[in-house]
């Protein structure tokens, strides 16, 4: 919205700065983070009154879980995605398709998470609806999304896939490019959720992930600075840059009461929506395979699932005493906090190595 003041900028020069990404980023993130702050007592409130006995708690869960987080209100992804909201309309260029593209993908999953908070509050279980209908609306609302940033590049580019490290590997999948794309934006937003087990567990990634990917979309956006590294210039992508400060700010915002012991959990509202936001920007920027990396927490607690799974089913036995992961390493003695801050850590180390692989070419 604020962009517009772009036009009045010859008559008053100082508003040529609402020009800049740079800029108007640094404003979405501090919008975003200005608003959670504000309103976020309030809202948890209202969720505390609402849902009584709060979010129902994995009784095959670490024990401890039981005793101290019972209590604890869901739904706090509502005021995440009310600030990146109210910051991307505030700051971005209303006129880019690629950000109503995050957006209204962001929201949709929002909306799917929502719901899914909804019925385990009000059954007073861990079982939402039906995970089938829950996944086939996930992979219509992502599809919908990557065929419509398809259609805003140019063939067979915006069909293809590029792969970090090397500056010409370009891959032309075609119209199969919309499976690759689902698979990326579902498997991000339920990798999040996944890995959203503990206080403050999840979010610090998603906000390292978003900063990264906020950085290397106006890499990505510029037509001097991809030619310098050899990145393919993706025309427009670069506002996505300030999506990703919204995201970033409201993190900040969230972190504040999800910090230990969290007042509040973001629940599928949150998780989902911030990892659907993270998969529909890896797509849009072209880095589909780098958000593997940037995001490689979120890989390995959801293989850590899979792992557990396929183990139990095919030899009857646990590799991990529990998943995801982050409940193994709190069932062999380590307590929350360090798991946590440990787990933060990794997401550091991933992100500079994703950023490395737009210099290494």
């Amino acid at each position: 919205m604020l962009y517009w003041l772009v036009e009045l900028s010859d008559q008053i020069q100082p508003l040529n700065v609402f020009r800049y990404i740079t800029f108007r980023t640094g404003g979405a993130t501090m919008t975003a983070l200005f608003f959670v702050f504000m309103f976020g007592q309030s809202l948890i409130d209202a969720l505390r009154l609402k849902q009584g006995k709060g979010q129902p708690i994995r009784e095959d869960g670490p024990e401890s879980h039981i005793v101290q987080k019972q209590g604890t209100p869901t739904m706090g992804g509502l005021m995440i995605l009310m600030g990146v909201t109210t910051a991307t309309l505030l700051w971005a260029n209303l006129a880019n398709p690629y950000v109503w593209i995050v957006l209204i993908l962001t929201l949709s999953y929002g909306l799917i998470g929502l719901y899914d908070d909804y019925v385990k509050v009000t059954r007073h279980s861990t079982r939402g609806f039906p995970g089938r209908i829950k996944f086939l609306l996930e992979t219509i609302c992502a599809a919908v999304a990557v065929y419509a940033v398809i259609k805003l590049g140019k063939e067979p580019f915006s069909t293809s896939l590029a792969l970090p490290f090397f500056k010409d590997a370009l891959f032309n999948l075609g119209p199969f490019f919309i499976a690759v794309g689902v698979f990326v934006i579902v498997g991000a937003g339920n990798a999040v959720n996944l890995t959203d087990g503990l206080d403050g567990l999840a979010i610090v990634p998603v906000m390292i992930a978003a900063a990264t990917f906020g950085f290397i979309a106006y890499i990505v956006g510029n037509t001097v600075f991809s030619d310098y590294l050899q990145i393919h210039y993706v025309p427009g992508a670069g506002e996505l840059a300030v999506v990703c400060g919204a995201l970033v700010g409201s993190g900040l915002g969230f972190l504040w009461f999800n910090a230990p012991p969290a007042m509040i959990f973001m629940g599928d509202t949150g998780s989902l929506s911030l990892g659907g936001a993270l998969g529909a920007i890896a797509v849009a920027i072209k880095h589909e395979l780098v958000l593997a990396i940037v995001g490689g927490l979120f890989v390995l607690e959801t293989a850590s699932v899979i792992v557990q799974v396929v183990s139990f089913r095919l030899t009857g036995k646990r590799v991990f005493r529990m998943a995801p992961l982050h409940h193994h390493f709190e069932q062999k003695g380590w307590a929350e906090p360090t798991v946590v801050v440990r787990f933060w850590i990794i997401s550091v180390v991933l992100a500079l190595v994703g950023l490395a692989t737009l210099k290494l070419r």
